[in-house]
């Protein structure tokens, strides 16, 4: 492994991994943020970010194996996401970064964090899965209609049904939110609705694990998102210790389009939280019963 940053402002490129490509672009100078999509979206959801982060920092973001460019994956090989992440750390000569994630991508930046906790610096969870909290029966009965669908009707109406989900109610109220939605829903490849996905499950898994992550963590979710979602990020504040907890207003799960102004300041804050290397002030998350204590706000476009 690499010990020092690559100089890579204003690349992209591929890495070649067994049985898929990874593409990917980085921004920037400074300690390295890497930012993980949502579920059948790619890296283009971050553009909002990108630009307000890059002054402070090494933003790198990339589309997962099976989304977006990296287009599809060879069915016959077994990876994970958190190795594929790691194996960009390793290729963008990155030792440590802070990593963000939305919903899948929180699930991803998590597995990741306990995989590799020596290469993370702290964790951004944004409406972020959490698995072993269930899915609220609307959201999850919509899930199972969406893989339904793209199965017994073909792919476009799987992406159709997607766009419809829940999640997206709250951004379907904002035109040029739900038009690059859709965009990006076009692009997706669908191999996890109709084929077979090779991901190894985690060895650990993030819920049994959550008092272990390593450095600082800021938990974030919309106060429109969907009842499941909110009740993830709250179990993240709950027990992760230190964790600063922040309810967005006027946002549901896609936060950081929805209210850009709002997560980019939130960003920022976690950048210079990491930098100053110092334990926040905290109070108690209502509706704790554990004991630990976290920092909480609203927080306002």
């Amino acid at each position: 492994m690499a010990t020092s940053q690559a100089n890579v402002t204003g690349s992209a490129g591929v890495l070649a991994r067994p049985g898929a490509r990874l593409a990917y672009q980085v921004t920037g100078h400074g300690p390295a943020i890497v930012l993980v999509h949502g579920f059948g979206l790619d890296m283009r959801m971050w553009d909002p970010q990108v630009a307000h982060l890059a002054g402070r920092c090494q933003v790198v973001r990339y589309d997962c194996r099976g989304f977006g460019a990296s287009g599809p994956f060879d069915p016959a090989v077994p990876y994970t996401h958190a190795g594929d992440l790691v194996a960009l750390l390793d290729h963008l000569a990155i030792e440590q970064a802070a990593l963000a994630g939305l919903s899948f991508g929180g699930r991803v930046v998590l597995q990741a964090a306990l995989a590799a906790p020596d290469r993370v610096r702290g964790l951004a969870l944004l409406d972020a899965v959490l698995d072993g909290v269930p899915w609220d029966p609307e959201s999850a009965a919509a899930l199972d209609e969406t893989a339904r669908q793209a199965q017994a009707r073909g792919l476009l109406a799987g992406r159709a049904e997607w766009l419809a989900h829940p999640l997206f109610a709250a951004a379907r109220q904002r035109p040029a939110v739900a038009s690059a939605l859709a965009a990006m829903v076009a692009g997706y490849p669908g191999q996890h609705w109709t084929g077979h996905d090779p991901h190894q499950p985690a060895q650990l898994q993030p819920i049994d694990a959550l008092e272990d992550l390593p450095g600082p963590v800021l938990v974030a979710v919309g106060e429109l998102d969907v009842p499941g979602f909110q009740e993830m990020s709250a179990v993240l504040a709950r027990r992760i210790p230190n964790a600063e907890y922040h309810r967005v207003a006027d946002a549901g799960h896609m936060i950081n389009m929805e209210q850009p102004a709002a997560v980019n300041a939130l960003l920022a804050g976690f950048l210079d939280r990491l930098s100053e290397v110092r334990a926040p002030a905290t109070t108690e998350l209502s509706g704790g019963s554990n004991g630990q204590h976290d920092r909480t706000a609203d927080t306002h476009a």
